[in-house]
């Protein structure tokens, strides 16, 4: 053999060794935070924004009247702002509590009026909920520095803005602060050196009629419930 075939031959053999050390080094090199996924418990904040709307469900007599002919709700965006503490319940599953503010807000538009006659109103709904989710948090395997879940889970809301006590004679709606509901969402969690990254998008749906009934508001005799639905994009900045 030539020395030019030896040093090719040596050189495909080195080439060989260190495609079967390099990933294996670089697995190990760039693995952050390894202990973290045997940790019974630790904590994060929580920040991102919302878009929520109210879901109406109307009366029989709204269909049969003339004083309201179309109520309409849309959706506007919000933020959110809290605390999240996470227990290790196993390797796949997590239970999770984040407590957190959320500033929302709702539109609704509603026309009236007789047939010569239509008038058209667009107010706004301000709502700070004051949000205390637990949460079944399911993991998949690590994939070096990242992870997918999902999560499912109730919550408990009280407005601390509601109306349901308001005397104020311009009123269009009265809501009640307390509803609870269902929670269902999924994540992506990026594994950094000293903490974990963690985007989220959540739907969150109200169970609870949110309708304060009073004789003194119009848009009682046209609603028959009201539902508060939520998307929530958040981000988790996790220990």
């Amino acid at each position: 053999m030539s020395t030019a075939g030896m040093r090719l031959g040596k050189l495909v053999i080195i080439l060989i060794l260190l495609s079967g050390a390099l990933p294996a080094f670089a697995q190990r090199e760039a693995l952050n935070m390894p202990e973290h996924d045997e940790k019974a418990y630790y904590f994060g904040i929580t920040f991102g924004t919302n878009f929520s709307e109210y879901r109406l469900q109307y009366t029989a007599a709204f269909a049969n009247t003339d004083t309201f002919k179309r109520v309409q709700p849309y959706w506007l965006p919000g933020f959110n702002l809290g605390l999240m503490g996470n227990l290790r319940l196993n390797k796949r599953f997590d239970l999770r509590f984040v407590p957190s503010l959320a500033f929302a807000e709702k539109r609704l538009y509603y026309q009236y009026g007789s047939m010569n006659n239509d008038s058209a109103v667009d107010r706004t709904i301000e709502s700070i909920y004051m949000h205390l989710p637990v949460q079944l948090k399911f993991k998949s395997d690590r994939i070096n520095n990242f992870r997918f879940y999902g999560l499912v889970g109730g919550k408990f809301d009280y407005d601390l803005a509601a109306n349901a006590r308001s005397r104020r004679n311009d009123e269009i709606l009265k809501v009640s602060p307390i509803d609870a509901g269902f929670e269902l969402g999924v994540g992506f969690e990026f594994f950094n050196p000293n903490f974990i990254f963690s985007p989220e998008i959540k739907l969150s749906q109200g169970l609870v009629n949110q309708l304060y009934k009073t004789s003194n508001i119009q848009l009682n005799n046209a609603i028959q419930d009201i539902h508060t639905r939520m998307i929530v994009i958040s981000i988790h900045l996790e220990g």
